[in-house]
């Protein structure tokens, strides 16, 4: 076995880089994607009704897409002039959990490749997503497509060219014969090579308009792809590509008619090329799997580790959290690895300490600057909370929630290592004199949007429904653009079946942000975390803590002076006075509106996180008036305070982490 770990590495490299040469042979068309189309129209104003409409939009559309039932959805969000219409359109032959991810990816890439524009497509690999501030539904886009082709040619084009046309075209007759506007097939062209095609168009167009927009995408072949060996040309409403390789695998996602297959007679004639590329790709695969197998060994260790640490994860779960979750792969990191990353725990690295224990700096091999997190020695409760925010946080995966990269358990550490945020957690900077004016209004609205989104994803967008329990200024953290990324999962729990609530004899949580049935009966639900977050957003607006909060004897809390300033009429008194030259008067009433209604004494009078969502985007929406919010939790909760921590387990930083 030694001659196997021996192998040296530049050897292996080969191996790979004569695997790759072989995979020219099938080298797709184009450049990577995405393949934007930018439409040169006007742009909307940051922040704006469009821009806020816009946000629905991709909300409503990444939401359709998780529901898993269609390969397209169409929609409009918000009244003239700033309706926004949109859609998502996901291959054919493409599974709907990809039809997500591919849903998703698009949202964000739209965004920065068309930054502003009013009028917007773009196409990944399997799906496309298109936006207008005009109503295109139903209507054939006439523009030239935008085309994609293989840097590999073809021998013979003429010949080519009508395979491809002719194939193309009976494929466009085939549509119409299709429910969901979609065809494939397979011909031969040579003895050793088929050829494949597809066509596909939004559910939006008649299967006449279908035909004519397949039509003009067949016309503009000529004159961009005359000779590649494959190619793909996109437009709004419709989406054709050839090759002689099977990019489809074959199998359709919709249940239309098989693949229609060649039925040419006699055996293929296999050609002595064909025999040379089999024989070398099963010498390289042979080779390959030599460099494979010395990975394997020196990986072998770890995820048996892995998969001992996921069983105990599980035996800290209750019978329902256990029916819901799978023991894990984890990501993990050698204790070595943690040590030269912040250089033996150095006091230089370290950026704050909690109830947890401390978190330091560090930098991985790779050069990735990371927050490294190090349970406290011999914290019971600390162990617990290591477990449970590993197995959920490895779990969900959204752009509000922080990142975890891995975890070290060996001997007695326990380490979770997360991305490293620069602008540290939120009250670092919200509650710093010389540092809040780094959050001017438009940054404020962005984050209390970010957290919105995020909760909600934790309520009823992921996997599993997850109830923070813990949400506090602290515990959201600011990448290097200030958006808002929630962490610290380790008071987090998923909530059992379909009920309303659930209930705890164990009261953990931070005082000041704790929802009164919590705190009075130990009653959780989603509605504790609109509790928090109705809180959170009135501390983002005013500058200022709930707890430890003395206005005046009538206002012992940042609720309490919110809502006699409501009701007086003097809201905007409450607004960060460094804001004065930044705020917007109807987005600062509309958040403390929201904040009040959040922050209700009765757990069902609180909106969901959804509803939150759409009445702080929606400028046409007309509010409820807020009722007198639940005041201060230790006014009334004296006898359980020993239960309650203060800080549990906040890392309060001082510098970024």
């Amino acid at each position: 076995m030694a001659p196997f770990l021996a192998i040296p590495k530049s050897f292996c490299y080969l191996i790979l880089l004569y695997s790759l040469l072989l995979a020219t042979l099938q080298s797709p068309c184009g450049a990577d994607p995405p393949y934007p189309i930018c439409t040169n129209t006007t742009n909307y104003t940051l922040n704006g009704p469009f821009h806020n409409n816009l946000q629905n939009l991709f909300d409503s559309l990444s939401s359709k897409a998780s529901l898993s039932v269609s390969h397209y959805y169409n929609t409009s969000i918000g009244n003239d002039p700033h309706r926004v219409y949109g859609f998502f359109l996901c291959l054919g032959f493409d599974s709907l959990d990809k039809c997500k991810r591919c849903v998703d990816d698009a949202i964000q890439d739209i965004q920065k490749l068309c930054l502003n524009r009013k009028q917007a497509s773009v196409w990944e690999e399997y799906c496309e997503l298109s936006y207008s501030d005009q109503n295109f539904f139903g209507k054939v886009d006439d523009t030239t497509p935008l085309n994609q082709t293989s840097p590999l040619k073809i021998t013979e084009p003429n010949k080519y060219s009508q395979a491809v046309k002719k194939m193309l075209t009976k494929l466009s007759d085939q549509v119409s014969n299709s429910s969901f506007l979609y065809a494939v097939a397979e011909n031969n062209y040579t003895a050793s090579e088929n050829l494949y095609g597809l066509v596909q168009c939004t559910m939006d167009l008649s299967k006449i308009d279908c035909h004519r927009c397949l039509q003009i995408e067949i016309e503009e072949l000529p004159h961009c792809c005359y000779n590649p060996r494959g190619a793909r040309l996109m437009s709004r409403n419709c989406y054709l590509r050839y090759e002689l390789y099977d990019f489809y695998t074959g199998k359709s996602g919709y249940n239309s008619p098989s693949v229609p297959k060649s039925s040419a007679g006699g055996q293929k004639k296999v050609s002595k090329n064909v025999l040379f590329i089999v024989a070398s790709a099963c010498i390289a695969g042979i080779l390959l799997s030599f460099c494979i197998y010395c990975r394997m060994v020196r990986e072998r260790s770890q995820k048996e580790r892995s998969k001992v640490i996921g069983q105990a994860v599980l035996s800290q779960q209750t019978g329902a959290e256990k029916d819901q979750m799978k023991p894990p792969d984890f990501p993990l990191i050698s204790l070595a690895t943690i040590h030269a990353a912040t250089n033996n725990f150095s006091d230089l690295n370290l950026l704050g300490q909690g109830g947890f224990g401390p978190v330091y700096k560090g930098a991985l091999p790779n050069g990735r600057e990371v927050a490294i997190k190090r349970l406290s020695s011999g914290s019971e409760q600390g162990s617990v909370e290591f477990m449970n925010e590993v197995s959920l946080i490895l779990k969900l995966q959204h752009k509000n929630l922080v990142r975890l990269l891995g975890c070290c358990a060996e001997g007695a550490e326990r380490i979770l290592v997360y991305e490293y945020m620069p602008n540290g957690s939120l009250d670092s900077v919200l509650f710093d004199q010389g540092r809040r004016a780094l959050l001017d209004w438009s940054t404020r609205y962005n984050i209390i949007c970010g957290i919105a989104r995020g909760i909600l994803y934790l309520h009823e967008d992921s996997r599993l429904r997850i109830i923070h329990r813990d949400l506090k200024a602290s515990n959201v953290l600011l990448d290097k653009d200030m958006n808002p990324k929630i962490s610290d999962f380790g008071m987090a729990r998923i909530f059992p079946g379909n009920n309303a609530e659930a209930s705890t004899a164990t009261i953990v949580g931070t005082y000041g942000y704790m929802a009164p049935e919590y705190a009075m009966e130990g009653l959780y639900s989603t509605k504790s975390d609109v509790f928090s977050f109705g809180v959170l957003l009135l501390e983002i607006v005013s500058g200022r803590k709930n707890a430890g909060f003395h206005r005046s004897k009538h206002a012992p809390s940042l609720l309490d002076y919110a809502w006699q300033l409501w009701k007086e009429g003097r809201a905007l008194e409450l607004m960060d006075p460094v804001l004065v030259e930044t705020y917007c008067a109807s987005e600062v009433l509309r958040c403390i509106n929201v904040g009040l209604l959040c922050a209700k004494e009765d757990a069902t009078d609180r909106p969901t996180m959804s509803h939150v969502i759409v009445m702080l985007r929606s400028e046409s929406l007309s509010l409820p008036q807020p009722q007198q919010p639940a005041f201060s939790v230790g006014r009334f909760t004296s006898t359980i305070m020993d239960d309650i921590s203060v800080n549990y387990v906040t890392i309060t930083d001082v510098i970024p982490r």
